[in-house]
């Protein structure tokens, strides 16, 4: 989804949860080398298969002129907004309620050809995160829920409150990589019912010892995140993006992915190697695109961004 909050990488000391700090509006991140590396032309086709709130999608679609544009989300809300703000595009858009993890259905229903261009952004949207009743932020009391579809069956509360302590513990410590993972679950089943997301929060801050110090996260950012992952799938449905996503490109067509932490972006480098190895696609940044200072300075969400790139083969 377009990215307006930077999901940071467990591991490091930065968050996939929002802390204090000032938000900017909605901005899409590395915008420019997104459309540089996409290589945008007037009649090509693309994919944008994380839509979110429509800023990549806008860009694209402002350089397209009998090319088309399907974007892809698995939030309505998203749709819903997205639609209305880019419904000046017309028939160049295509917008379909989906997973990114079923590309290649939702690309052929479109009835589009295989396209020039894939466009992943990994990271949270803010019509997720400032929305207190969809449970993503602990920063407002909320319901513990964090769906990006609401119609799915499982929320983060269900986990909270009926998963057992070593599955709860190992969450936090395989998606969210925290080191007080038992500790954390412990307090969590002994506090149960737990039903409000700045509940939850307390809870995990009062299970751990502080941390302190000028970049020190909020003590229950990597909880909040690895339950969002679990109960999104996230990671499961990333892998069957990257299995699926070089069948719906043309050869010379180039998919583009914007990770935000260390879980999402090793999965797309050792997919790129895999694919370069087999002689499927070619792996177009030697280095991980990193926004620069000026962006960071614009929009300090984007300060954890991972842009990677790679081009189909003819013969892949």
């Amino acid at each position: 989804m377009d990215n307006d909050d930077a999901q940071h990488e467990p591991g490091t000391g930065e968050s996939g949860v929002p802390h204090l700090e000032p938000r900017p509006g909605h901005i899409p991140v590395l915008v420019h080398e997104v459309l540089e590396y996409l290589n945008v032309r007037p009649e090509g086709n693309f994919i944008d298969a994380t839509l979110g709130g429509g800023g990549h999608s806008e860009e694209i679609l402002k350089l397209l002129v009998s090319g088309r544009l399907l974007s892809v989300d698995l939030d309505p809300r998203a749709l819903e907004i997205a639609g209305q703000k880019l419904a000046s595009f017309g028939g160049k858009l295509i917008m379909r309620h989906g997973n990114f993890g079923q590309i290649d259905e939702l690309h052929a229903a479109s009835g589009l050809p295989p396209v020039d261009g894939v466009l992943a952004d990994l990271g949270l949207s803010s019509i997720q995160l400032d929305d207190p009743f969809r449970g993503f932020s602990f920063n407002s009391p909320g319901a513990i829920d964090m769906r990006m579809d609401p119609g799915s069956e499982t929320t983060a509360a269900d986990l909270v409150n009926h998963a057992d302590e070593r599955e709860l513990a190992d969450i936090f410590y395989n998606l969210g990589e925290e080191r007080h993972s038992r500790r954390i679950a412990r307090a969590i089943v002994k506090a149960r019912p737990i039903r409000s997301s700045t509940e939850l929060a307390q809870v995990v801050t009062r299970a751990i010892p502080s941390r302190t110090g000028p970049h020190q996260i909020h003590p229950a950012t990597r909880t909040f995140m690895s339950l969002r992952l679990a109960t999104n799938k996230e990671l499961e449905n990333l892998d069957l993006f990257l299995d699926k996503v070089l069948n719906v490109l043309r050869p010379g067509g180039r998919v583009v992915i914007v990770s935000f932490h260390s879980l999402e972006d090793r999965r797309v480098k050792q997919a790129f190697r895999r694919w370069q190895g087999e002689g499927r696609a070619s792996v177009l940044t030697r280095k991980v695109v990193r926004p620069g200072e000026a962006e960071v300075q614009i929009n300090p969400r984007a300060r954890s961004a991972k842009l990677r790139v790679a081009e189909k083969r003819g013969l892949a």
